[in-house]
Formats: C-alpha cells, structure tokens, sequence
C-alpha cells in the first residue's frame, strides 16, 4: 500500500537506498540538490535537513526568495522509501510556469506499478485538506508516463509553456468540471 509519510530520519537507511537507486537523475519533490548528497551523508546533517524540511510546510516561516510553503513526503510502499513528492501551498511566478503545487519522482525500480499515481492522488487529498483548488501539475512534454499520471488523477491539459505541458486538477470538483485560475 503506497503512503505519504513525513521525512523521518528512521528512514534514512530506506531514503538512501531510493536516492542512490536514482543515480544523477534529479529527484523532484525532494528537496535534495545534487551538491547536497554528500553532506548529508553525516547522519547529524541529515537529521537537520530532515527538520528543515518540515519547517518548510509552515506558513509563518520566513523562505528564500522564489520559495513557497511546501509540505515534503516520502512515498513509501512496503516500509520502503520508493519516491518523494512535495505539495507546494502557493504558485510564484516560477511555479506557474514549471513545477506547480504538487512535484513528485518515483526510483527506477518502482516505476510503471502505479506508485506516482497513487502518490498523486494522496497529495490531491492533501492539497484539498488544505483548500488547495484546483493544483496546477506539470510535466516536461516528453514525459508521457508523467503525463498519464497527471490525466489518470483528472488532469486537464491547460497549455504548454517554457518547455512545460501544465494540467489542472481539480481537488473538490469533478474535473470535467474544472476552470482554471489564470
């Protein structure tokens, strides 16, 4: 059963193995930049990180400029970190773009077994709990299985922009009945 979890440290064993299962490919949703991982390896680096991330879901916390209140998971099936995904509470100009409220990436390993769909489908729950809607969801055009993804959790293709194919999806109305903010 695939779950959304907080980034805990209990899982850093798990996390690792997910991270080196993905090489040098970038991990969206994570957080983690690719000059990050070899710090982060010392466990007490590691252990701050994993509270820095949830910082970042807080509202009333002071962000880098181009940063929005985020609320990062781990996607974990079996009791094993398989994929992370962050829900962004709020688009900048950038997001709007590239990114939009909810980023993801599912390990090699665990792809085309229907981990990012229901990884997806849990942040759309998250994202109405919040009163997120709809969310804006992007993929670079070449990614059909993000695609997919994205049309199987009700995504509306709304435009290509930049490089980016942008989908709605609503999270407290049917998506045929969907109307996008812009």
């Amino acid at each position: 059963m695939i779950e959304l979890v907080r980034p805990t440290v209990d899982l850093a064993d798990s996390w690792w193995a997910m991270v080196d299962a993905f090489g040098g490919e970038t991990i969206h949703g994570s957080s983690l930049r690719p000059g990050d991982r070899a710090g982060l390896r010392d466990p007490a680096v590691f252990e701050i990180w994993v509270d820095w991330l949830a910082e970042q879901s807080r509202d009333d916390v002071a962000l880098p400029d181009g940063r929005v209140p985020s609320s990062y998971r781990w996607i974990v099936d079996a009791d094993r970190v398989v994929g992370t995904l962050a829900l962004r509470h709020g688009l900048n100009p950038a997001l709007l773009v590239v990114g939009g409220h909810i980023g993801y990436a599912v390990e090699p390993g665990s792809r085309r077994r229907g981990v990012a769909t229901a990884a997806v489908g849990l942040a759309l729950s998250m994202a109405a709990a919040r009163g997120i809607d709809p969310v804006l969801i992007t993929c670079d055009p070449d990614n059909v299985a993000s695609a997919r993804t994205i049309e199987k959790v009700g995504g509306v293709l709304a435009d290509e922009r930049a490089g980016s194919r942008r989908y709605w999806a609503a999270t407290g109305t049917t998506a045929s009945a969907l109307r996008h903010p812009e």
